[in-house]
């Protein structure tokens, strides 16, 4: 990993099932989700933007597969390569444990050299499955739905993942109210993987930020913090 990495989220309040109206409002932003197949709507268009604008575009709706449904997070290149994480840790309260099925892998995703790791909302709350063995990922993402009445956990869990990951986290929250009257406070932050604050949308309905990750800093602040050295090991039996 030698190029710096230029990220930017988008923050904004999602339409309660309504697919095209929120593809029309992040297409807005690029130029300045209901169940569906990996070849319907919202991957073809996110492949279409991404070719069209020249980057990779992250983010998650409902897919169908196989008579399942998965949480399901894609990440998808210029060059139109796909790839998908579905969620592990299924919110049992809200009733996901009826409706989806969990994910059993976490890929790591290489992109201009940088080690990606995608995760879902609740997955935050389980340090164990985003712990970074031997510095496999470099930047952990979180897309979520995290509703205003629990915000004050937010911004601490991902500043932990930072630290203990010793990597870049960006998590990416949306804002206004869903379908079932719960409000979202948005709250889109990246961490340094020293804990340090990068960039926070914070309470704001509609925004866009971008910043530069340092691959230089990364790769300095792990060779002399060398945590990775004496981490524990471990296998997950899923």
């Amino acid at each position: 990993m030698e190029n710096d990495l230029r990220i930017s989220f988008l923050q904004f309040p999602i339409e309660w099932e309504q697919k095209e109206k929120n593809l029309v409002s992040c297409e807005s932003r690029l130029k300045e989700a209901l169940a569906e197949e990996m070849t319907g709507k919202t991957v073809s268009t996110v492949k279409r933007w991404a070719n069209t604008y020249n980057l990779a575009i992250t983010g998650s709706f409902i897919a169908h597969e196989e008579e399942h449904f998965y949480n399901r997070a894609f990440f998808i290149t210029p060059d139109g390569q796909v790839y998908h994480y579905d969620k592990r840790h299924l919110f049992s309260m809200a009733g996901e444990t009826h409706t989806y099925t969990a994910g059993s892998e976490r890929p790591v995703i290489l992109y201009k050299g940088w080690n990606i790791c995608l995760q879902i909302c609740y997955d935050l709350r389980f340090p164990v499955w985003s712990r970074n063995q031997d510095n496999e990922y470099d930047l952990l993402i979180y897309m979520a739905n995290w509703p205003e009445v629990r915000s004050a956990v937010w911004q601490p869990l991902l500043q932990a993942r930072a630290i203990e990951n010793q990597a870049y986290v960006c998590g990416v929250n949306r804002t206004g109210i869903d379908g079932k009257g719960f409000n979202y406070a948005g709250g889109s932050v990246l961490f340094s993987p020293k804990g340090e604050m990068l960039g926070c949308a914070y309470s704001r309905k509609h925004c866009l930020l971008t910043r530069t990750l340092s691959a230089e800093k990364l790769m300095t602040f792990r060779r002399k913090f060398p945590v990775a050295n004496d981490q524990d090991s471990f296998q997950l039996n899923l």
